[in-house]
């Protein structure tokens, strides 16, 4: 009898640290870092006449996906100087112009023959104060802003740098594409070029870190997020320039390690794993590389990616599964036993190369991975374990062009377009549709599901959605 009551107290025990691990949002690609939940039930029917339980205008353009603690949303934002009142005055009229901007620039791409992989939206020099080629002329503000997750009601708004940016972004793009991170206690924003900085949960800045100006592909924009790693803070800074990764003290900023790396521009964020006693960083790039936490030291690296690496590793078990998808499909699981360079070797337990995302990271489900091909409404599933194809390519209907990442929760996978429709179907083998949503908006943030609410943030304001009564 006691040990049965010794079980029952563990397995409870285990199961509110399971709950309350989801009851945040801490990291862009959720509490598993995988885009899926274990506890919840989100809707999966939505419009703007049903189950928005509150929708706030967002100042400024950013693509940073929300994450979500007790009582706050917070999001990563850019304002062009002088452009405040203007956003606010005429959002309607805006909204109206940039989807007529989107869809010339489709059509174009099409006439062209580039709509595969051009991902839609506007052409380059369509935002930043900048034209084809150019550099930005406006001053940018970059705000930390937090609203109250029961009503949408701004909490606080912080800015933490202001300047001209040295470099554009591509035509799609924006200055606030990165994502914060928490650790409950402070936040952590990444900048980039504009800098990496500390805040505590009022809003107040706590440090901040310069690591230079990057030099990105194409004047792109930047993009990639940084990881925690228990008390450091993991940044990638993969670019034209001298590529590094880098460890700051989460408590002063401080550089704590740094590290040289041989990649050009890179956008994807690093998963940190804890495996066997050691915490790996695991890096995407043309070769995935892994490095020790401690002290930057290099474990294992693979190469047989292909180029302008985007999707984050996504951790099974005892293997990390990495994509990338631009010009090429590239596929692999491996293990985290793994030492030195294992490409080609056993430690790569499988490989695909039909199709894998360029923007977006996949999400995985119940086993299943579920991703889509290049940026388009092409959406495949896998084995996670064997690389078996569960579902083969198939066009999801109702999506076209894809930068937001897919999630899942309670039974369903969500993938949203760029046009602001979310496709929902069930998971498993079939791929079946129970619902399609549009919230009428640009959406090219990742969703963010907490319970049984699901935050979205569009290209002009921030969607909580929840069951109506």
């Amino acid at each position: 009898m006691k040990r049965l009551i010794i079980f029952v107290v563990v397995l409870a025990s285990g199961m509110a640290t399971c709950q309350a691990q989801q009851a945040v949002w801490h990291h862009w690609r959720g509490p598993n870092q995988n885009g899926a939940v274990d506890v919840g039930n989100p809707p999966t029917e939505w419009g703007l006449d049903k189950n928005i339980v509150w929708k706030a205008p967002i100042p400024g353009n950013g693509s940073s996906t929300p994450i979500v603690t007790e009582d706050q949303v917070i999001i990563m934002t850019a304002v062009k100087e002088g452009a405040a009142a203007e956003s606010n005055q005429s959002a309607d009229q805006r909204q109206e112009a940039d989807r007529g901007q989107r869809q010339g620039a489709e059509e174009g791409q099409r006439r062209r023959g580039q709509g595969g992989q051009g991902g839609g939206g506007r052409e380059r020099g369509g935002r930043g104060g900048f034209g084809r080629g150019g550099a930005p002329t406006e001053n940018y503000q970059f705000f930390v802003i937090s609203y109250d997750r029961a009503t949408g009601a701004q909490k606080w708004k912080t800015m933490v740098a202001e300047e001209v940016p040295h470099e554009g972004t591509h035509g799609t793009g924006n200055f606030a594409p990165s994502s914060p991170i928490t650790d409950g206690k402070f936040l952590y924003v990444d900048y980039g070029s504009r800098g990496i900085f500390c805040l505590d949960m009022e809003g107040n800045v706590k440090w901040e870190q310069q690591l230079g100006k990057m030099r990105i592909r194409n004047s792109f924009g930047e993009g990639a997020s940084a990881a925690l790693a228990g008390d450091r803070l993991i940044v990638p800074w993969d670019h034209e320039g001298d590529s590094f990764i880098a460890a700051l003290s989460t408590e002063t900023g401080e550089v704590l390690w740094k590290v040289d790396r041989e990649e050009a521009t890179t956008w994807a964020t690093p998963l940190v794993v804890e495996h066997k006693g050691v915490t790996q960083v695991i890096a995407s790039g043309t070769r995935v590389r892994s490095y020790n936490a401690q002290d930057g030291s290099l474990i294992w690296e693979c190469g047989g990616q292909v180029g302008n690496p985007v999707p984050t590793p996504i951790l099974n078990g005892d293997h990390v599964i990495c994509m990338t998808g631009y010009r090429g499909n590239a596929i692999a699981s491996i293990s985290l036993d793994s030492q030195g360079d294992v490409t080609g070797t056993q430690m790569v337990s499988w490989t695909n190369s039909d199709a894998a995302p360029y923007v977006p990271s996949a999400v995985m489900y119940g086993g299943q991975l579920y991703l889509n091909q290049t940026n388009n409404g092409i959406v495949t599933s896998l084995n996670a374990d064997s690389g078996e194809v569960i579902i083969p390519r198939q066009r999801l209907r109702g999506l076209s062009t894809l930068y937001s990442s897919p999630v899942a929760a309670n039974g369903h996978v969500y993938f949203t377009g760029r046009d602001g429709v979310t496709v929902v179907f069930e998971h498993g083998a079939d791929m079946e549709i129970v619902a399609t949503n549009s919230l009428e908006e640009t959406v090219d943030s990742s969703l963010a599901i907490v319970g049984d609410q699901i935050f979205i943030r569009g290209e002009n304001h921030l969607f909580c959605i929840g069951k109506s009564e």
